[in-house]
């Protein structure tokens, strides 16, 4: 597992059970294998595309709700790594296949992504700094993890693309940088025993939802 900091890792050991779920799903094992089916990954990276429009605007609400500069320019970085590679790669791998911008953006937005993409925002508007990184972390961090696995594992598969933007050195840092973003946060506000605060519990939660929403989404990509 690789180490994305402290606060990563004692949320992901309190959401275990479903981490496992998200991570080790049947759609990542079917793009470890080759054997999911393309229409199933086209699908997917059909919704992704406004997935991460959604998540793209959750980073630039996270900049308005940070209390530094140095939070704003991280979150700031994040977002850019999210349009300049991850949207990208959408974009790419979608006109390969006839697909054109325009047809993701106009696509009809399942309700699984509705679901995951509006609770994230939610966090943001309805909560603080804390309760909307909570909220975003399963993904970026969770991504990288699952990059780096398969990328250690996978032989020949059709996914080797997919599987080499987040296993890569540029996707690794920023889940580094985000990990680092969300210690630094944490102990800004609830101090050098996060645990000991009243908060917390409620943090755990929002990451577990956040990752339970995440296994819906690979759901929903083997059910197009």
């Amino acid at each position: 597992m690789s180490s994305y900091g402290s606060t990563f890792h004692l949320w992901r050991a309190a959401a275990e059970g479903p981490w496992q779920a998200y991570t080790e799903h049947e759609f990542v094992r079917g793009l470890q294998t080759g054997t999911l089916p393309r229409n199933n990954f086209l699908h997917y990276l059909e919704q992704d595309y406004i997935f991460l429009i959604h998540f793209s605007r959750a980073w630039a609400l996270a900049v308005t709700k940070a209390d530094t500069v140095e939070e704003m320019r991280h979150c700031a970085a994040t977002l850019n790594a999210l349009i300049d590679e991850e949207i990208r790669l959408h974009i790419e791998t979608c006109a390969k296949e006839g697909l054109s911008e325009a047809d993701l953006f106009t696509a009809a937005e399942a309700p699984e992504n509705i679901a995951y993409t509006r609770y994230v925002l939610d966090a943001g508007h309805s909560g603080d700094f804390l309760d909307l990184l909570a909220a975003l972390a399963p993904c970026v961090l969770g991504y990288g993890e699952i990059g780096a696995r398969l990328a250690a594992t996978a032989g020949e598969t059709p996914y080797a693309d997919w599987i080499n933007v987040y296993s890569g050195a540029e996707y690794q840092q920023v889940c580094h940088e985000v990990g680092a973003l969300i210690d630094a946060a944490v102990a800004r506000r609830l101090g050098d025993n996060p645990q000991a605060s009243p908060r917390w519990q409620a943090l755990c939660a929002r990451f577990e939802t956040a990752t339970r929403l995440e296994v819906g989404f690979w759901d929903m990509g083997l059910n197009p």
